[in-house]
């Protein structure tokens, strides 16, 4: 197993620290447990950079890296975004709804539309787009901004600019999904006996 992919798995294993935590403050307002949270959740986003830099900057890009690491980033995001829907106030306001909700859908259409591709055509093929990584980018800065409980209206910012790009990334994959599945045979009309 490569370097990048034990790096993947750690911050897949802190996930469940970070949750643990942000429920322990919400319900405590204990700032230890949010800086907890605020260190594994840091912790596991500045990991995503390094994870992709070593797998190329040392040749270790495998298989399942490219499975593991933006699964890892689905699973912290989600993760993220499930916990920081709920108020905890007055300490831990909610992410507002429709952000968490545009951003939980397109994952959901993404993962979807993988397994509609994956089972129509047997391989699916992902082409990382800057946008998606930028979304993904904005997502935890809004994610770290929460948690720190500063910069409300800075805030407010990167959740438009993060909602615009969210969904601008969703329709090029849109159209990547598309364009993989018309040039499938099973995709084409069954010809009449």
């Amino acid at each position: 197993m490569t370097l990048a992919n034990k790096i993947t798995i750690g911050r897949i294993l802190l996930i469940p620290i970070f949750v643990i935590e942000v429920l322990n403050y919400r319900q405590t307002a204990t700032e230890w447990h949010r800086w907890i949270a605020l260190s594994a959740f840091l912790a596991a986003a500045i990991s995503d950079g390094i994870d992709g830099w070593i797998a190329r900057r040392f040749n270790q890009r495998s298989q399942l890296g490219a499975m593991l690491d933006p699964l890892a980033d689905k699973l912290l995001l989600v993760s993220a975004l499930i916990v920081l829907s709920r108020t905890g106030a007055p300490h831990l306001p909610a992410l507002p709804f429709w952000l968490v909700a545009t951003f939980l859908s397109r994952d959901a259409i993404l993962i979807l539309g993988l397994a509609v591709i994956h089972f129509t055509c047997g391989h699916v093929e992902v082409k990382p787009r800057l946008s998606g990584k930028t979304a993904t980018v904005l997502q935890m800065t809004i994610v770290i901004l929460a948690l720190m409980g500063l910069a409300p209206g800075v805030r407010a910012v990167v959740e438009i600019v993060a909602l615009i790009i969210t969904l601008s990334s969703g329709i090029l994959y849109y159209r990547d999904g598309l364009l993989q599945l018309a040039k499938s045979p099973k995709s084409l009309p069954e010809s009449g006996d």
